[in-house]
């Protein structure tokens, strides 16, 4: 049934067919048939970071910026639902056309540009929502503010959101925020996530409630550069990573159509490179909780993200290739391997 709606929604402007198709998903949530899409709920609990996991299959940030879908991706059979990213102030992103289709790779290149519709409008959705499951909530800076000040925005979203989410990332890695990459280095990230640790520890002592910090890094790193981050991480108690972000390398996708467009390329080209970050964070974090997300678009590269050494994994761009189905699936083919360990 997906093929047949995906012919039809590759008719359409990539950014169009995404919101024609979240529509349509909020059709099937209301008819009750979310959960039959997604292949069934799968019940493979793990416990990480403090919080209880249904399973181990999570949606990406990204696709649902604002939370406005909350419910019916939730019961498409998540283990848990990132949102975002978010920043403190609406922005409309960069100009349209801004998502490319890349099918011959199972590739997506976009330059969205964090647009979104705020912070306030995000949490009063998540307010509404019916769904129970973990919740993540990726923040990140407005476009206007300064690189030097991106902690006031990272702070003001920490505060704003802490109170909802089960666990928030800091997204320190999408490459269509001029300078945004540089605050995953040297100083600016020692600076940036102490502040953030900090305020989340007060934020934590005053609700009673602990919400884990998670940071999203990008997968064009040497294994120096992971080496730097990891301490860094390891050093301000940061409670997981998130690996990885879309890259700007293009030699996966040379001469395919659409390949020379700005942005970051999601999909297949970063399954490989994703998993050489993971295994490098493992050999430096061996204690650290890993999501890893990239390229997953069957049971089988589920499999093999978390034999790299991710606990937990992320669908986005699979997800638009493959349809609903592709949850059960992997969380399937996780639970038959990896089931208690």
């Amino acid at each position: 049934m997906y093929s047949l709606a995906r012919s039809l929604l590759f008719r359409l402007d990539a950014e169009t067919a995404h919101g024609v198709a979240l529509k349509g998903l909020d059709l099937a949530g209301r008819l009750g048939l979310a959960e039959q899409l997604g292949g069934g709920r799968v019940e493979d609990p793990v416990e990480l970071m403090g919080l209880r996991f249904p399973n181990r299959v999570g949606l990406a940030a990204g696709l649902d910026k604002n939370a406005d879908h909350l419910d019916v991706l939730g019961a498409l059979g998540f283990g848990f639902v990132e949102v975002g990213t978010v920043t403190p102030r609406p922005q409309d992103g960069n100009p349209r056309p801004r998502l490319f289709r890349l099918p011959e790779a199972g590739a997506l290149i976009n330059r969205m540009g964090f647009n979104n519709a705020g912070v306030d409008h995000l949490i009063a959705r998540v307010r509404a929502s019916r769904y129970d499951g973990v919740i993540g909530i990726n923040i990140g800076k407005n476009l206007a503010t300064p690189v030097e000040r991106a902690v006031d925005d990272y702070l003001t979203c920490l505060r704003k959101v802490h109170d909802l989410a089960h666990y928030i990332t800091v997204n320190l890695s999408s490459p269509n925020t001029p300078g945004l990459r540089n605050l995953q280095f040297g100083e600016h990230l020692d600076g940036l996530l102490g502040a953030l640790r900090g305020e989340g520890n007060r934020l934590d002592r005053q609700t009673g409630r602990r919400v884990p910090l998670a940071v999203k890094i990008a997968p064009d790193m040497s294994a120096e550069e992971v080496g730097l981050v990891a301490r860094a991480l390891e050093a301000n108690a940061i409670d997981a990573v998130i690996a990885t972000n879309t890259t700007v390398a293009r030699e996966a996708v040379a001469g395919l159509s659409h390949a020379d467009e700005q942005g970051g390329l999601s999909g297949r080209p970063v399954f490989e490179p994703s998993n050489t970050i993971i295994l490098e964070l493992r050999r430096w974090l061996p204690g650290m909780p890993i999501i890893g997300v990239g390229g997953i678009d069957s049971g089988e590269a589920a499999l093999a993200k978390r034999a790299a050494g991710a606990d937990l994994v992320q669908l986005y761009s699979g997800f638009i290739y493959r349809g609903p189905k592709l949850v059960g699936e992997c969380a399937r083919a996780l639970k038959a391997r990896f089931a208690g360990q």
